[in-house]
């Protein structure tokens, strides 16, 4: 999943303005240096281990998971640290990687229920990994989940938060999708993109979720 990482990485580098902007609405407006700084973390860490033989090398996810439950700060960090494992321990049982992100995106989806208990339509996260998980189950492939973890983070444009520190600032978040929802369909897009090639979304769709309105 390392090639998966790397995109990941490389698309929040191009949306990280956005991304801050978004949270800035909501608000302390670290979102984006959060994100980007914990991957930049990861990949450096990848980058050091390339240099060691492979069979000793830990899996990308399982780099994701360990810098983001315990160096990435914000409450999206360890919420983000949280999916990364599950998506991890997916990857090590299940040898199709499409399977492992159906299973592992379910199981993220849970244990990030489970610590912070939002539901759909609270504007977070969750807004994005539900119709993901909704859309993988409709077409069984990352393009669908892709899909419709973009559509369901669009849709949070419209929503009142009703939980984390946006719950605050009433309707001022109005009006621009959540980050954390943004930020989820940015990972599916980057894994559709490299597991399933040419079914990717293109860059014009993918600006569509950064730059949509209420």
């Amino acid at each position: 999943m390392e090639p998966v990482i790397r995109e990941y990485h490389r698309v929040v580098e191009d949306a990280h303005a956005d991304l801050t902007l978004m949270d800035r609405r909501a608000g302390d407006g670290d979102f984006g240096d959060n994100l980007r700084d914990g991957l930049r973390r990861v990949v450096d860490r990848l980058d050091a281990a390339s240099r060691v033989t492979p069979e000793s090398r830990e899996p990308a996810l399982a780099v994701a998971a360990s810098v983001f439950l315990d160096e990435v700060g914000g409450t999206s960090g360890p919420l983000f640290g949280l999916m990364f494992a599950e998506l991890a321990r997916a990857g090590q049982r299940l040898p199709d990687p499409v399977a492992a992100w159906r299973e592992g995106l379910a199981a993220g989806l849970a244990a990030i229920q489970r610590v912070g208990e939002a539901e759909p339509g609270d504007r977070t996260l969750v807004d994005a990994l539900v119709p993901a998980i909704e859309g993988f189950a409709a077409e069984g492939t990352l393009s669908g989940a892709a899909r419709g973890a973009a559509d369901g983070a669009r849709a949070t444009s419209s929503l009142r938060a009703r939980r984390g520190r946006a719950s605050y600032v009433g309707d001022r978040s109005v009006g621009v999708p959540d980050p954390g929802a943004v930020a989820v369909a940015l990972l599916l897009i980057s894994a559709a993109r490299v597991l399933e090639p040419g079914a990717g979304m293109t860059a014009a769709e993918v600006t569509r979720i950064t730059a949509a309105e209420g």
